[in-house]
Order: C-alpha cells, then sequence, then structure tokens
C-alpha cells in the first residue's frame, strides 16, 4: 500500500503544482510594430502590403541584391505565402524596395528607377466613384476589405461606426496620414502622409458610402 500511497502523492502535487504555475503565468504583451518603410515614391505599397506579414526589419536585413532578387522576393510572397498583392504592383514594388533596400541604395550616381501606379481619374480630382482603385492604388486591400474582416476592420465595420459621427471625415483622414494602433485592437497601421487631401476625401467618401 505504501507505494500507492507514494503515488497519489506525486499526482497530487503536480495538480498543486500546475495550478501555482497557471496562477503565476505571466501576461506578456510585445509592443505593436512602429516601423514603417522609407518614404519615396512606391512606400504606400510596400506599408500596404509587407506590414500584413512581417516587419521593415526584415527588408532591411536582407542583402543588398539587384532587383532580379527583390522581384522574386515579392513573387514568392504572393504566390507561395498567398500575399494578397496584385500582378500590377509586383513591379513598382520591385522597383521601390530595389531603390531603397537594394543594390542600388549606395551606387553611385545610379539612375532613378521608374515606378508604375494605377491611374486614377484626372478631371477635377478623383471622386467617390475611384474610392476602390485609390485603396488598390495604396494597398489598403491588403488589410482591408469591403465587407469582411482580414487584418483590419471590413469598411463597411467602418462606415457603420461613424454613421452618425460628426467628425468621421477627419478622423478617417487621420487614421490614414498618421496611421496607429489600438482603435479596431493591437496590429498597426502604417502611416501614409503622401496621399493627397483630394485622395483622403475620396477614400473617406467611398468608406462612408458602404452599407
Amino acid at each position: 500500500m505504501k507505494p500507492a500511497t507514494n503515488r497519489w502523492s506525486l499526482c497530487w502535487g503536480c495538480v498543486c503544482l500546475g495550478l501555482v504555475w497557471n496562477s503565476l503565468a505571466l501576461d506578456i504583451q510585445l509592443p505593436p510594430e512602429t516601423g514603417v518603410f522609407k518614404q519615396s515614391p512606391g512606400a504606400e505599397l510596400a506599408n500596404g502590403q509587407c506590414l500584413v506579414c512581417h516587419s521593415v526589419e526584415y527588408v532591411t536585413s536582407q542583402p543588398s541584391m539587384g532587383r532580379a532578387f527583390w522581384k522574386a522576393a515579392v513573387v514568392k510572397m504572393q504566390q507561395k505565402y498567398g500575399a494578397p498583392i496584385d500582378d500590377k504592383q509586383i513591379e513598382p514594388l520591385a522597383d521601390y524596395l530595389t531603390r531603397n533596400y537594394g543594390s542600388e541604395t549606395n551606387a553611385a550616381g545610379a539612375a532613378p528607377v521608374a515606378t508604375s501606379q494605377p491611374a486614377v481619374s484626372n478631371g477635377n480630382g478623383p471622386t467617390q466613384a475611384d474610392g476602390p482603385q485609390l485603396a488598390l492604388k495604396y494597398g489598403c486591400l491588403g488589410c482591408h476589405n469591403p465587407t469582411v474582416k482580414i487584418v483590419g476592420p471590413a469598411y463597411r465595420e467602418i462606415a457603420a461606426k461613424y454613421k452618425m459621427d460628426t467628425d468621421a471625415f477627419s478622423k478617417i483622414e487621420q487614421q490614414i496620414h498618421k496611421g496607429g494602433s489600438g482603435k479596431w485592437g493591437p496590429i498597426i497601421m502604417p502611416p501614409f502622409p503622401q496621399i493627397n487631401p483630394a485622395e483622403i476625401k475620396a477614400l473617406a467618401d467611398w468608406i462612408l458610402s458602404l452599407k
């Protein structure tokens, strides 16, 4: 009987130790990601697409390679890891990464690389109808969907939240320009200071029009 008593004592001791451990477990909160890509043409795509899956440090830690390396990396993220990168954004992203983090960064007298982005209606400036195209241009659709939550809230949720808010436009404008986190969860939204006021108005009008 003595071995049985010792066995039960050991089991009970393990249970007690587990309860004590659980009660002492720490709730560790990691600081939010605040790094953003270098400000230059194409930064809006890198912020909107790349930061969905990894930090800026993942890019800065890569070797100083040429354009073929960076294009292959973008294609790999799209095809192997399922990053929601539109085919039209692959070339501009490769250009941006090569120019700012690749072999061209320190090349003396390197010629600037041309970048291409989806065109937005000119006329009297972008309107609400241009909202979806602007969202594509600046990589917004990598984190947001009009009706379904992806990384950030669905645009329909944002419209519902600000439906009766007279300061809705200014709040959306500030969020786009300065980024941040906490309003919809801990994941950071990178800032987009390069988006001009007319484009922000078109984006905000489109978002707030969603039902």
